[in-house]
């Protein structure tokens, strides 16, 4: 029998921080992936995580799971498969410290991904971004800092997450660009337009922060979650089509805001 609680343990400590070198945002997803295994698997076996044991995660019970995430929890099929390349990535670390449960880790590693339709995804025109960027009241703090923001996002397409991670001194505003750590841990550069650039020297004066600090601060002076990006996304394109009626009929979101049509 293996214990399960040792192998999560290695996995996060051993496999992901040091070998692996994960982003903070996947190993917070992973871990968010087991939270929700750990308390399903405790309602449903009745075992306290720290009883538990690698057998307990047979296949059944990993579908089961996958079933409760869509049924009971209204998980989009994206966020499912998500939640089981969590399950896949364990797995394979566990083949190499548990080989005697070898055949049972084969049988999960091979649950598959389930298919799902793409989503179409919106894009803008420039009348709507012009609207858009017009939502944030420049008359306050908040409204700068946020109409900044928007204006770096359609401008270099960078995702949320990585607007969330700027630095100030992440911008070169002499050479034009904004340098950010993207997706697998990559470093890239990407030019900014001479408007954008004025924009954030008025900015960078006024917030008058360290190199180090954030470049777009919540209100209590730390960088700005994902879900606050998404939600003062929300906020001021709930503004935007007051004066641009076409965005009613879209769906915008900080991803839409890297698909950008001129004209």
């Amino acid at each position: 029998m293996s214990a399960l609680a040792p192998l999560l343990q290695g996995y996060f400590v051993e496999r992901l921080a040091r070998q692996r070198d994960a982003s903070q945002h996947t190993i917070a997803s992973y871990r968010d992936s087991f939270r929700l295994l750990l308390t399903f698997l405790n309602e449903t076996t009745g075992k306290a995580p720290s009883k538990l044991q690698l057998e307990d995660l047979n296949p059944a019970r990993i579908t089961a799971f996958l079933s409760y995430l869509e049924n009971e929890r209204s998980n989009s099929v994206r966020t499912r498969n998500a939640r089981l390349t969590a399950i896949h990535s364990f797995f394979h670390y566990a083949a190499l410290k548990a080989p005697e449960c070898a055949e049972r880790i084969a049988r999960v590693i091979s649950i598959p991904d389930k298919r799902h339709e793409s989503t179409l995804i919106s894009y803008l025109t420039e009348p709507e971004i012009d609207a858009l960027l017009a939502a944030p009241d420049r008359s306050t703090p908040t409204g700068r800092r946020d109409h900044a923001l928007l204006l770096v996002a359609v401008q270099t397409g960078l995702r949320a997450s990585e607007l969330a991670g700027l630095r100030c001194e992440d911008l070169n505003l002499g050479a034009g660009w904004v340098r950010c750590e993207g997706k697998g841990r990559k470093e890239r550069c990407t030019p900014l337009s001479r408007a954008a650039r004025q924009v954030l020297r008025v900015w960078l004066r006024e917030l008058g922060g360290e190199p180090a600090s954030p470049l777009f601060p919540s209100r209590n002076g730390g960088h700005l979650t994902r879900s606050a990006i998404w939600r003062l996304v929300v906020k001021h394109t709930a503004t935007a089509r007051a004066q641009c009626p076409p965005l009613t009929s879209k769906n915008i979101t900080p991803h839409t805001l890297r698909h950008y049509v001129d004209g």
